[in-house]
Parts: structure tokens; C-alpha cells; sequence
């Protein structure tokens, strides 16, 4: 199957595992992502959920927004705000990118060979930040839609 933008489109269940290779702590985040189409034919992910932190006996609500538009690479993503973050060609071998952000080094594996399940692997790197946050999506299906978080 070819994955292209609007694919993408839709609800899908979140999981998100962030493990902190600095203090060997992990957290959680629970959620969904919704992918819809606006005006400009780009999409806006809006992820929602609940972040638990386990060593910290607390969690917390949680959100955030990006743009995806079609590009010449496959998939362009956007900051909330406009400003580029990556871009990723869905269909590749093996999709990756990388973001610096200095002084962090940002750096994202997605894996779609199990579609419409998928998974989005992000390492950080910095002064202050190591570690690995590993999200995975299942679609949810029709009639799932009043069940979003």
C-alpha cells in the first residue's frame, strides 16, 4: 500500500513509552491523535492525553499540535506555529529525520511496515536531555469516535 498524506486522516489511539536514559526514569502518555484535513488541504494533528509519571506519583493532561503537508520528500511537518520541524518520506525502506534544536539533537524512525498500525521512535539528545520516546497508533474504528479522550 501506498501511504500518502491523507492516509493519515482520521482518529487513532495513542501509547506513548518516554524513558529517560539520564535518570532512569519512564512516564506514559495514553491518548488519541486526530489527523483533519484544513482548508489549505494540510493536515492538523491534535494529540491529546494523559501523561503519567510514575517516580513522580503524578500525571497530567497533555496536548500538542502540528501541521503535515505534502512535499516533495513525501511529508513535510510543522510546528504549531508554522515553523518547519521535519520531513520524511512515508514510503521509504526505513523513514527518518532529524531536528536540531540547539543545543538538542532530535531524531525521529517511523515504522509503517505493519499499516494502519505505526509507530513513531523519537531520540533526544542535549546537555540536559537523553532519551527515547517511542509512540505507537492504531486506528480507531468507525462508531470509536465519542470515546476520544
Amino acid at each position: 500500500m501506498m501511504i500518502r498524506l491523507e492516509t493519515f486522516t482520521g482518529l487513532w489511539s495513542m501509547a506513548r513509552e518516554i524513558n529517560d536514559r539520564r535518570t532512569g526514569q519512564r512516564a506514559t502518555l495514553t491518548g488519541t491523535c486526530r489527523f483533519s484535513v484544513d482548508e489549505t488541504g494540510a493536515l492538523r494533528q491534535e494529540e491529546r492525553g494523559v501523561l503519567h509519571m510514575p517516580e513522580a506519583a503524578q500525571s497530567f493532561e497533555a496536548e500538542r499540535r502540528y501541521l503535515w503537508r505534502a512535499d516533495a520528500e513525501g511529508i513535510a511537518v510543522f510546528f504549531e506555529d508554522g515553523r518547519f520541524f521535519h520531513a520524511f518520506d512515508p514510503n521509504a525502506t526505513a523513514p527518518h529525520a532529524d531536528h536540531a534544536c540547539a543545543p538538542d539533537a532530535y531524531s525521529v524512525r517511523y515504522t509503517f511496515s505493519n499499516w494502519p498500525d505505526w509507530s513513531a521512535t523519537w531520540c533526544v539528545t542535549g546537555p540536559r536531555k537523553d532519551y527515547v520516546s517511542v509512540t505507537r497508533y492504531t486506528r480507531q474504528t468507525a462508531g470509536m469516535e465519542g470515546c476520544a479522550s
